[in-house]
């Protein structure tokens, strides 16, 4: 909220309340403990939040509950009371001119994705999540695009209790919901022209299919899942914010975005310095290799051309076994998908993965995906995988 005041921004009510929202709902992610759960992972979470308009947020309680359950694969039970912060206007009120958000994390995709919205003519507002080992990238990407707007903020919510639920599967809502704070606040919005907010994801990554039956549950993100965006969007419709969450690379994979960035010379520039690994501060902020984002990851510079990976990787031999257990089981898992498909077709491993309405164009999400198995098998034969 200092930031936001600090840098003159006055955001729409009702994007005030989301925040505190999020706010709640990330930290109750937190403090409920996966493993306390009777089958060691789903949850059943009651919050009762404060805003300044709960008779609103009540109406739209159980479309935001459906979201969450999608997003967190959690049972949520959401209530609206009085009494929520609504911060007074600040003296000098700031109202960017920029046309529309760019989430940028400091990954391969955001950075991918903000090269092309400005190569484009577009005009974002870069807002980001400061991640430790993440901040300085960050910037570093805003400068060398040529961005003239940056907003960083942290969520820095923790819970009371000495354990943290170190999955985070709620993270992506405040990610989204900076990214609608900063929207509301742009001149644009104020005239009422509707503002983009643009997450930018591979489509492999945001539909995850789980590689094996084993990975349904903790292995399978869903950050930027068409279905939890679609069901979001409803949220945010019902609350009269004119925005648009748009995800320009929904039917592509991460090669086709690399080989199809509008900046290829910068992108040669920035791109290995960009950060992709599900384990990076685990790995005291370095690639781990064998991780499945990183798997993608390199799959899509061997599609691209993989001299330009010069990303440093704790393990660069990714087919070979050692005491690291757990490292090389995700490059089993992709191993395993890649010979199912092959034994039984496309479909068969798919499953219900298609299944949901919010899926859209399944026919192209289909096709995305069988492209983005076969870049996976291009690097899993480049190094004699098995």
């Amino acid at each position: 909220m200092s930031e936001l005041r600090r840098q003159g921004l006055n955001p729409n009510p009702r994007a005030w309340d989301l925040l505190s929202i999020a706010l709640s709902i990330i930290t109750a992610d937190f403090a409920v403990l996966r493993d306390a759960s009777p089958d060691g992972w789903t949850r059943e979470i009651e919050l009762d939040v404060a805003v300044s308009d709960p008779a609103f947020w009540n109406t739209v309680a159980e479309d935001l509950k459906q979201a969450l359950a999608f997003l967190t694969t959690d049972r949520w039970k959401l209530t609206f009371h009085e009494g929520g912060v609504l911060p007074a206007p600040p003296k000098k009120v700031v109202m960017p001119q920029e046309d529309c958000v760019v989430l940028l994390s400091g990954g391969l995709d955001s950075l991918v994705g903000a090269i092309d919205l400005t190569r484009r003519g577009l005009k974002p507002v870069a807002v980001s999540q400061t991640v430790r080992g993440d901040g300085v990238k960050q910037r570093d990407f805003v400068q060398a695009i040529g961005l003239t707007k940056h907003l960083q903020l942290n969520h820095v919510a923790t819970s009371p209790n000495v354990l943290q639920e170190t999955s985070q599967r709620a993270r992506s809502l405040i990610f989204l919901t900076f990214g609608v704070v900063m929207a509301t606040a742009l001149e644009q919005y104020a005239k009422g022209k509707t503002t983009p907010i643009y997450v930018c994801e591979n489509g492999f990554i945001a539909i995850n299919p789980p590689l094996t039956g084993a990975r349904l549950g903790s292995l399978s993100t869903r950050t930027a899942h068409p279905v939890f965006l679609t069901r979001l969007q409803k949220v945010l419709d019902a609350a009269s914010f004119n925005v648009k969450i748009e995800n320009p690379y929904a039917k592509k994979t991460k090669g086709e975005m690399l080989i199809e960035c509008k900046d290829q010379i910068l992108l040669q520039t920035e791109a290995a310095h960009s950060t992709s690994c599900g384990r990076f501060q685990r790995f005291n902020y370095r690639h781990c290799g064998r991780c499945v984002p990183c798997q993608v990851r390199r799959a899509a510079f061997v599609a691209w051309d993989a001299e330009r990976d010069t990303t440093d990787y704790v393990y660069e031999p990714l087919g070979k076994d050692d005491e690291d257990h757990a490292s090389f089981d995700d490059v089993r898992s992709v191993a395993i998908a890649l010979a199912s498909v092959k034994a039984d077709g496309l479909d068969r491993w798919l499953g219900h993965t298609l299944s949901p309405l919010d899926i859209g164009d399944r026919n192209g999400v289909r096709g995305m995906l069988d492209r983005g198995l076969n870049e996976l098998g291009e690097l899993h034969r480049l190094y004699g995988v098995k």
